[in-house]
């Protein structure tokens, strides 16, 4: 039989969704080779706080491969991506999108 033990909260508080922030993961493509975090952090923070930013590097040299990831609130990501995305940057069109998760690649065979 149960013993009749009663756990309950003493501050009778309800959890409120109210102050927190959704970050939304971007991918940024086609970025200029020399591009650096900080510029193209300055080029993001037009339109809201970057919460963070890693741009894909080469081992060897550390210049940019030309794509990272930045993450900022919800609705300043879709003003990023409203406003950045086919902009001109040097010669190429930037892309900018939310990212979208990877999807299973399978267990292929590999090289023999």
């Amino acid at each position: 039989m149960f013993a009749g033990f009663f756990f309950y909260r003493t501050d009778h508080t309800v959890p409120s969704l109210r102050g927190e922030m959704y970050m939304k993961k971007m991918f940024v493509g086609n970025l200029p080779y020399d591009a650096t975090e900080e510029s193209v952090q300055a080029m993001f923070s037009e339109y809201g706080t970057v919460r963070s930013i890693k741009l894909a590097a080469d081992v060897f040299s550390g210049k940019c491969k030309g794509f990272g990831f930045i993450e900022m609130e919800g609705h300043e990501a879709r003003a990023a991506i409203a406003g950045l995305d086919g902009k001109t940057l040097g010669d190429k069109a930037l892309r900018v999108n939310f990212e979208e998760p990877r999807t299973s690649r399978g267990r292929g065979r590999g090289r023999r």
